[in-house]
């Protein structure tokens, strides 16, 4: 497990299940997660995704987050893709449960996975991408040290509507 101020991070577990398979449907957080057509995610699936975690040698790792004064699941967060060659990881997260929402647990979350991903795997480079309307996410990332490195416009088709994805990084210091 790694420890923040207000997360920890650990494996997921099988009780994680039906909190990470409401999250995963919910309709506003699907908005800010997902670039392809929704659709909605069976507890099967949800289930199935959570047996397949375990430590990667390729790279790829998914913690859930916890509160650590309540013990309770809130989210997740993880490594989707490592170029080892370059070292640079690709990152996501998401705070599902919207009661920790702009409270500062998403950005500790994210500092406790930087320290790993800098200090524990040796990478140089981290990079994420947010759509233009999650202007909260941004905000996050930026109190994490991350900059825009790139603009993918009218990337992201949402509601009717062409979003730009914004690319964003930081460098091991």
């Amino acid at each position: 497990m790694y420890y923040g101020e207000k997360v920890c991070l650990r494996a997921y577990r099988e009780e994680d299940v039906p909190k990470a398979t409401s999250f995963v449907n919910d309709e506003e957080l699907k908005k800010l997660l997902v670039t392809n057509i929704p659709f909605p995610m069976t507890l099967w699936e949800e289930e199935e995704w959570v047996k397949s975690q375990k430590s990667s040698q390729n790279g790829s790792y998914n913690f859930a987050i916890e509160d650590i004064e309540t013990k309770k699941y809130i989210g997740g967060c993880g490594i989707q893709e490592v170029n080892w060659l370059s070292r640079v990881a690709t990152v996501g997260i998401m705070i599902g449960d919207k009661e920790y929402w702009g409270k500062g647990y998403g950005t500790d979350a994210m500092k406790v996975l930087m320290d790993f991903i800098f200090n524990k795997m040796n990478i140089r480079k981290i990079r994420l991408s947010t759509f233009s309307f999650n202007m909260r996410a941004r905000k996050s990332y930026e109190k994490c040290g991350f900059e825009v490195e790139g603009i993918l416009k009218d990337e992201i088709f949402k509601d009717g509507k062409y979003y730009d994805e914004i690319i964003m990084s930081v460098f091991n210091k």
